[in-house]
């Protein structure tokens, strides 16, 4: 739960939430939550305002946790181990990989936290599959998921003259390993 707290508010800074959504969000009792932000308000890790009678709180940026904190949760709770367990389990994945400025970021790339999670996965999974993968990645991230894609012929033999996949290759790609299961003759699994 702390995590989810956690990665709530440093992974949306431009964000302030009442104890109340922070609830509804992370699927835990107000006072659960109230019990938390006191303990992170106390260490210095969030900021707290008041707004009537709310408590409005959010991740506090100005700190030297900032950051290395930030970095965690982005790796721990953001886009990365959520959209490989979501698309995990769909069948027809091929490969997967996350791109734009979102991969950019992840990868030291400088420049504002990016306002949506572009996402391309290789194969022939139903648009259906795929339209559910980014409508909760969605929900869970608070912000756009846009997933695209695109046959493996097209990926490993590319058209030139295709300028979505030639500016999509020049840039930052984030692998998503979602190899698909193997099962061995003994019916046990591997990846």
């Amino acid at each position: 739960m702390q995590g989810d707290l956690l990665a709530l508010l440093f992974l949306h800074p431009e964000d302030e939430y009442n104890l109340s959504e922070i609830a509804a969000v992370i699927g835990t009792s107000v006072k659960t939550v109230q019990q938390e932000v006191v303990r992170l308000v106390d260490a210095g890790i969030l900021a707290e305002r008041r707004s009537g009678n709310q408590r409005m709180v959010r991740a506090a940026t100005d700190t030297i946790l900032s950051r290395p904190l930030t970095d965690l949760l982005s790796v721990t709770f953001g886009p990365l181990p959520l959209l490989v367990d979501l698309l995990g389990p769909i069948a027809d994945v091929d490969e997967a990989y996350i791109y734009g400025s979102w991969a950019a970021r992840y990868q030291g790339g400088s420049g504002p936290i990016p306002a949506d999670v572009d996402v391309l996965v290789i194969g022939s999974p139903t648009l259906d599959d795929l339209d559910g993968v980014a409508e909760e990645a969605q929900r869970r991230l608070r912000r756009p998921v846009n997933i695209r894609r695109i046959r493996p012929d097209a990926w490993h033999d590319p058209d030139p003259a295709d300028p979505f996949l030639a500016s999509v290759r020049s840039r930052p790609l984030v692998v998503l390993e979602v190899g698909r299961q193997i099962v061995n003759d003994d019916d046990s699994t591997e990846d």
